[in-house]
């Protein structure tokens, strides 16, 4: 079905993608899977060959990155999102009747019973109905209907008798909620959210986000209980890179990148020749160039898509072009991807600022960020290189993935690299290793609950300078006239080197107003200030105590971290707000002797 409604583009890669949950005012949906998004204007690809070639590691069938589907006019057939009504059990709005051993009862009904949401019962009278709020799905992704006739009976059954829900009591926990049938049987919810119990059964593997007959695949996980509109009833599975300038300063390449969603099938001079004839921007962009040197560069931008594994990860390549031993980086025009300027040390060499070693204001970049997947109930994000594991298990968007939908996010940023040698002192210090040794216990703590998961600790160098962006990143918009949920993080800590980018990200010019940059010829206030908020944090003692394995909090990745000092907006963290200390970065009441930035004297 296709009710009249729209979103933003980038909203349905980050919220409103293939499998996710809508509620919308009348009736709840599931988004439709790529195979039913349709265009009315022309498809537009999405030229990113560093990005396509990381996804065609565990995705090697997908040809290209396409841009989500417009729809200019609501009204007007054919185009957008097809999304498929889900779940098809409906609740009675209205309490149907009051019993004092079963409390207040709504009528549990069918889709076939159903029409313009409203419910006639036995006495033809009419209910207003609403979509039942559980479901049942798995880690993997897959999701349907609970079978309510076998849940209160405890199995499978022929009893088609009445069904209710009984509400006791006015907490509206869980446990509180009952599931009865007319022919007596009774059973709790809160036996459904328990995984000892089993009842829910096993996964069915269905996928009803694709349609048709791609709905179920092999599966052996155990059904849990869901809400549709918990917040980890979806998680997308992201990868962005930062669209970097061609080191080799060659025109013609950058002539071919410029237009590259024309040109990327030309095999041979004469098809070159035929699109500069026929395309005005080709004609323009490769106007002066010979067409065997243009096809040349088609050529290798094309293989750079595709090449093996044998290449950089995705942040040690965008820290090799931060980090160039050149002024500018990239070209100051319009159609540049990619401008940046050292900032000169004579406007950051304050005391306080000995381990920075340089400042990049970057005035122009492009992010290009892409779906490959999506899980239910655990997020999977990048790890700290960047990179998505091969083996990681993720739902599909399609029936056959031969694209990806991708936006483009176009905005500005500061990097402030860091010396790498001083790093590696801190990090020999016996008080840094005793620190790290406490968040690596907290760390196996959460591994004992997340059993099948992937993570693997980053070390005491990236929780410093992921923790230092959290704070840079909180006192920099303060002033920088963004608000700090705009302002996104991209953390560098390898062999290579180490350093912060924060850059605003946006599929218009709200992203590039200039505030950031402008907040970076001051970046030496803006550290003060972050070590500042890193020493005291209103929560103090109770969050500088915290113990990363402590069994009641239960906050295992956390060390003295907290909403009060460094948590921020989860689309602004890479990490989804884990790995985080302020014991690292500055001293604080509980721990001097482990900070980077000792107290000045």
């Amino acid at each position: 079905m296709k009710p009249h409604g729209q979103v933003r583009r980038g909203q349905l890669l980050n919220t409103f993608g293939p499998g996710a949950l809508i509620d919308l005012p009348k009736q709840a949906v599931l988004v439709g899977g790529l195979d039913h998004w349709r265009w009315i204007t022309p498809v537009r690809a999405i030229a990113e060959p560093r990005l396509l070639q990381k996804i065609r590691r565990f995705l090697p069938e997908v040809r290209e990155l396409r841009e989500p589907p417009v729809d200019p006019d609501p009204d007007q057939p054919g185009g957008g999102v097809t999304v498929w009504q889900f779940p098809e059990w409906f609740i009675t709005q209205d309490i149907l009747h009051t019993h004092p051993r079963y409390g207040r009862s709504r009528r549990l009904v069918h889709r076939r019973l159903v029409q313009k949401n409203q419910f006639e019962d036995e006495d033809r009278k009419k209910h207003p109905v609403v979509p039942v709020r559980f479901v049942r799905a798995c880690p993997k992704g897959h999701i349907g209907d609970i079978d309510w006739y076998a849940f209160v009976h405890e199995e499978a059954t022929a009893c088609r008798r009445n069904l209710w829900i009984d509400e006791q009591g006015t907490s509206g926990d869980i446990a509180s909620l009952w599931v009865r049938c007319d022919c007596g049987k009774r059973r709790s919810l809160a036996s459904a959210s328990n995984p000892k119990f089993k009842a829910l059964g096993y996964c069915d593997g269905g996928r009803p986000w694709l349609g048709g007959y791609h709905t179920q695949e092999e599966c052996h996980e155990l059904n849990r209980l869901l809400i549709r509109s918990a917040s980890h009833a979806y998680f997308p599975q992201l990868l962005s890179v930062i669209s970097l300038p061609l080191q080799q300063t060659d025109p013609v390449m950058e002539a071919v990148t410029a237009v590259w969603d024309t040109v990327a099938e030309a095999e041979t001079v004469e098809e070159v020749e035929f699109f500069s004839r026929k395309v005005v921007k080709v004609r323009e962009a490769i106007r002066g160039y010979d067409s065997g040197r243009v096809l040349s560069a088609i050529r290798a931008h094309r293989e750079a898509g595709s090449a093996g594994d044998d290449v950089p990860t995705i942040k040690d390549a965008e820290l090799a072009v931060l980090t160039a031993d050149q002024d500018p980086i990239g070209r100051d025009h319009p159609d540049s991807e990619f401008y940046a300027r050292v900032l000169p040390r004579a406007m950051w060499d304050h005391p306080g600022m000995e381990a920075v070693e340089r400042v990049l204001l970057i005035h122009r970049l492009r992010e290009v960020v892409a779906q490959v997947g999506f899980t239910r109930f655990e997020a999977v994000a990048p790890d700290t290189d960047g990179e998505l594991d091969i083996g990681v298990e993720r739902a599909t968007l399609s029936a056959e993935t031969t694209w990806l939908p991708a936006i483009e996010n176009r905005g500005e940023g500061i990097f402030i690299g860091f010396q790498r040698e001083k790093i590696r002192h801190w990090l020999r210090q016996s008080a840094v290793n005793d620190r790290h040794l406490q968040l690596v216990q907290g760390f196996q703590c959460w591994q004992q609950e997340h059993p099948t998961s992937q993570r693997v600790f980053p070390g005491a160098d990236y929780l410093l300078m992921h923790t230092l962006s959290h704070l840079l990143l909180t006192v920099i918009a303060l002033e920088c006239g963004y608000p700090a949920s705009a302002i996104r993080e991209r953390v560098y800590a390898s062999e290579l080197g180490y350093g912060i980018l924060l850059y605003t990200a946006s599929s218009d010019a709200e992203g590039t107003l200039g505030g950031l940059v402008k907040a970076g010829e001051r970046i030496h206030h803006h550290l003060r200030a972050a070590l500042d908020w890193a020493r005291l944090c209103g929560n103090d003692p109770v969050c500088a105590q915290h113990k990363p394995d402590d069994p009641h909090e239960r906050r295992f990745l956390h060390g003295a971290a907290c909403h009060g000092c460094l948590l921020i907006a989860e689309t602004s963290c890479e990490q989804f707000n884990d790995f985080l200390d302020r014991s690292l970065v500055a001293p604080t009441v509980d721990q001097a002797a482990a900070a980077f930035f000792p107290d000045p004297p």
